[in-house]
């Protein structure tokens, strides 16, 4: 199992594929909080590396196969630096990072802070942290305080996905027979979790010195929140 030691009791799981020929890039995937490497390895990976690009799927520390140390705070600055030990560590030449969700804000963070990138790819990343989201974010922990992934599924599905995915994938979820059980406090899903809603959105986009392709939903709060950044 590939594992980038960070530390005696610390590490990140990663797969690694390198591109086809010398000086073409890299496609960096970072996770949403509550994903792995398996969202990008079933489809994204292989056609990318079939197109002869290299590829780099990994885990934050405190998701799967990626051990830290109790008591380790796993908030943004730590994933983001971990980020970029990992492309440093790596040597990836010509990295586009792809960022899914909050993964994005690392992706930015890592560049931020001094890893050159040959572009970025933003999917449904770019928010502004207002009443809404916060209740959001708190909403979350909470579920998961009183019921865990299944009670958090059931409540906050309907705002991330949209009606064609939940038509077809409503059966998995509100099962009359399920059952609910809290979330385990010292798991590394629950450290993540309950320390991403103190997460620095504060983005200096304008320093940002790479290409950038934006996906977002077109729901009316993305546009206005897309609009009012663009107008400042």
């Amino acid at each position: 199992m590939p594992l980038l030691n960070l530390s005696p009791n610390d590490g990140l799981y990663y797969e690694h594929s390198q591109p086809n020929k010398p000086g073409t890039p890299t496609f960096v995937f970072v996770n949403p909080i509550t994903g792995s490497v398996d969202i990008w390895q079933a489809e994204i990976g292989p056609a990318l590396r079939n197109a002869g690009y290299g590829t780099l799927a990994y885990n934050f520390r405190g998701q799967a196969d990626s051990p830290y140390q109790e008591g380790t705070v796993l908030n943004d600055q730590l994933i983001s630096g971990d980020l970029s030990q990992l492309v440093n560590s790596l040597e990836i030449d010509q990295p586009v990072f792809v960022g899914l969700s909050i993964g994005g804000l690392f992706a930015l963070q890592s560049h931020l802070g001094g890893i050159d990138a040959a572009g970025m790819v933003l999917l449904n990343t770019l928010r502004i942290i207002g009443p809404r989201i916060a209740w959001i974010n708190d909403a979350v922990v909470r579920a998961m305080d009183v019921g865990g992934p299944q009670l958090m599924g059931d409540i906050m599905t309907p705002l991330i996905w949209g009606p064609d995915w939940l038509a077809a994938n409503r059966s998995s979820f509100l099962q009359s027979d399920a059952e609910y059980s809290p979330i385990d406090k010292n798991s590394g899903a629950y450290n993540l979790l309950s320390n991403m809603g103190a997460a620095d959105w504060n983005v200096q986009y304008e320093e940002i010195s790479c290409p950038v392709l934006v996906v977002m939903r077109t729901s009316g709060s993305c546009l206005f929140m897309m609009q009012k950044m663009l107008a400042s």
